[in-house]
């Protein structure tokens, strides 16, 4: 059984600035709190046979300068690895826009710790499709690692995952779900999303994870 409510409000969620390499970018930013400690959390995501039993099976040179590819995910190159606090990569899907994502651990409390994940892309390629498009995509990518951060916890505290088809599970359906409204509510407040705008994002990114808004 999933704790839905409270997984939903374990995350802080929100939409910044962050650049990525060539220039000026925007930001989504997930932080949430594990009850592991910073050791064990940097291994679940940087050892290859810990990863694939969370996030997706994944091959790869997983050193600094090294590439990696997640199944059926996206794949890139380690930009920056501090271990056991630090972790930067290309975040590339196809020959989709490139985008970075970033990994900061930090302890917390006696022995626990503070995740912050933050994924940004060029800020003149989010600004055009949001204005052709509609929020729906940021909504999408911000709902996207709430699942897996999600998957994340599960891991640590020894539940059984089937990475490749958890996603059909009804709980993690209606997660996906108040996710995708909870990132609707950050955009509305960060960009001034009119209602009717926002339901239609927040519909069409819930759509996406199987689920309905």
């Amino acid at each position: 059984m999933i704790d839905i409510v409270n997984q939903v409000n374990a995350v802080h969620r929100e939409l910044g600035d962050a650049a990525v390499t060539g220039g000026a970018g925007r930001s989504v930013l997930l932080r949430r709190t594990y009850d592991a400690s910073v050791q064990d959390v940097w291994s679940a995501c940087t050892e290859a046979d810990r990863i694939g039993r969370w996030l997706a099976p994944v091959e790869g040179d997983l050193r600094l300068g090294g590439t990696y590819q997640l199944k059926g995910n996206a794949g890139g190159q380690i930009l920056r690895c501090e271990p056991p606090r630090l972790l930067k990569v290309t975040w590339e899907l196809g020959e989709g826009m490139p985008t970075e994502v970033e990994l900061r651990l930090a302890p917390h409390g006696d022995d626990g710790t503070l995740l912050e994940l933050e994924h940004s892309a060029p800020a003149a390629i989010v600004d055009e499709m949001v204005k052709a498009y509609g929020p729906g995509g940021t909504i999408g990518i911000g709902g996207g690692w709430d699942l897996a951060l999600l998957g994340l916890d599960l891991f640590l505290h020894d539940a059984a995952l089937d990475v490749e088809a958890w996603q059909a599970d009804p709980e993690v359906r209606e997660f996906a779900a108040r996710s995708c409204a909870a990132w609707g509510a950050v955009v509305q407040a960060a960009w001034g999303t009119s209602n009717e705008d926002l339901a239609a994002a927040v519909a069409f990114a819930t759509h996406h994870f199987g689920g309905e808004a």
